[in-house]
């Protein structure tokens, strides 16, 4: 893969290409040196229409979580790249879904905590473990507002597209300043949401360091004609 370096800290790769097959139940797709099969539900169109109005209150109890988002495909491939880096270090997966970059974290040799808002989720997560013949995770039910695992506890944190509004951020970064370790690591993907200028600003008035690692073109899953643009987030402590 050619790549450009933009300037000193961030570098712009061409476009990566999954190279995905879709249907009702499943996604099948090639990243990170192997192939993929992932699990969901058959009848998407009924889990959405299957929502009650209370699942639509301040919560959004959405089910986002069926669908494979460009910003995971780049976390994925940024995990591959720092395989040596988190091999064998505790790690957390924020908000996994169907379970990919726990899986990819799995694979490359990570202790992974996976946790989501959803058991419906994680049910889907751990089949998909099974079917990639890989160990499970530490599937956790968790709300990031009221954490469970332990203070400080994480080497690396990382999530896809987790604050898609800005009500998100106080409590993502409650929760990262909650488990990170002192000299740990969290990776964020985001395809250019504006809720991250005002994560970026809480960062600084808190004090922590943060730098754009990579921007990513990332071939959607999705017919569309414009790769989706992610950029890769890396945060610590100051």
């Amino acid at each position: 893969m050619t790549r450009k370096r933009m300037n000193a800290n961030v570098i712009t790769p061409a476009t990566i290409i999954v190279n995905a097959a879709m249907d009702k139940g499943g996604i099948r797709l090639k990243l990170c040196g192997r192939d993929w099969t992932l699990l969901r539900p058959d009848d998407l169109e009924s889990l959405w229409q299957a929502l009650s109005d209370d699942e639509f209150n301040d919560d959004e109890r959405l089910p986002y979580w069926v669908e494979l988002w460009p910003a995971s495909l780049a976390l994925a491939q940024w995990l591959k790249r720092n395989q040596e880096r988190i091999a064998g270090r505790t790690c957390l997966d924020l908000g996994c879904g169907l379970g990919f970059t726990a899986l990819a974290g799995v694979w490359l040799g990570a202790k992974v905590l996976a946790m989501d808002y959803e058991a419906e989720a994680l049910a889907f997560a751990r089949k998909n473990a099974d079917i990639n013949k890989l160990p499970q995770p530490l599937w956790v039910i968790m709300d990031w507002r009221s954490p469970t695992v332990a203070p400080k506890s994480c080497d690396f944190i990382w999530g896809g597209d987790v604050m898609y509004e800005t009500r998100f951020v106080e409590p993502v970064f409650a929760f990262l300043d909650h488990a990170l370790a002192d000299r740990g690591l969290a990776w964020i993907a985001e395809p250019g949401r504006n809720a991250y200028e005002h994560f970026k600003r809480v960062l600084l008035s808190r004090g922590w360091r943060f730098r754009c690692v990579v921007r990513e073109r990332v071939e959607p899953l999705h017919t569309q004609d414009i790769p989706v643009s992610v950029n890769l987030w890396e945060l610590s402590r100051g």
